[in-house]
């Protein structure tokens, strides 16, 4: 019987060089786990991860904040309540364009799944110095909201997060 299990692989469009190559290197190792991946079509860590995952013939969940974003044609797009979602964890929602909401309710999915009622069971993600930055911010308090583990490259080493990674797999 096949068990559904998933993880977020998300960040800043400006991981550096290094942490993008071990990205695509653990969506391939998730990938041969039998883990789907969670993304989100964006340059930067979404695509290394999906790199990764493509790479190993791995099942991809790719929520896409508006049609044929960056190119991607996943039928993924925000569900309505994951809007309501989303506003409740930003700090700032009124002044957010319409693409910028349509981004954060992306988000929201690459947490909770379709139909925002299946978490991932931990999210893989880099932000600088780890700090809850950018949109990445809003997935990675969400998660943690959820109780679901972050590991967040930019705060600890490679091998740190390679050993916390083992522990949930």
């Amino acid at each position: 019987m096949y068990e559904y299990r998933a993880y977020t692989g998300i960040g800043s469009r400006k991981t550096p060089p290094v942490i993008l190559d071990a990205m695509e290197a653990l969506a391939g190792f998730m990938a041969q786990q039998d883990f789907t991946l969670r993304s989100g079509a964006a340059e930067g860590a979404d695509a290394a991860f999906e790199r990764g995952a493509t790479e190993h013939n791995g099942r991809r969940e790719i929520y896409l904040p508006w049609p044929s974003f960056n190119g991607h044609h996943s039928k993924l797009e925000p569900k309505q309540e994951a809007y309501a979602i989303a506003e409740s964890f930003h700090g700032n929602w009124p002044k957010l364009y319409t693409a910028g909401r349509k981004l954060m309710a992306r988000n929201v999915h690459q947490i909770l799944g379709v139909s925002l009622q299946s978490p991932t069971n931990f999210v893989v993600c880099w932000t600088p110095d780890g700090k809850h930055v950018g949109g990445t911010a809003l997935a990675i308090n969400i998660a943690l909201a959820n109780n679901i583990p972050v590991i967040n490259l930019g705060a600890l080493t490679l091998e740190n997060a390679q050993a916390q990674i083992m522990e949930l797999v």
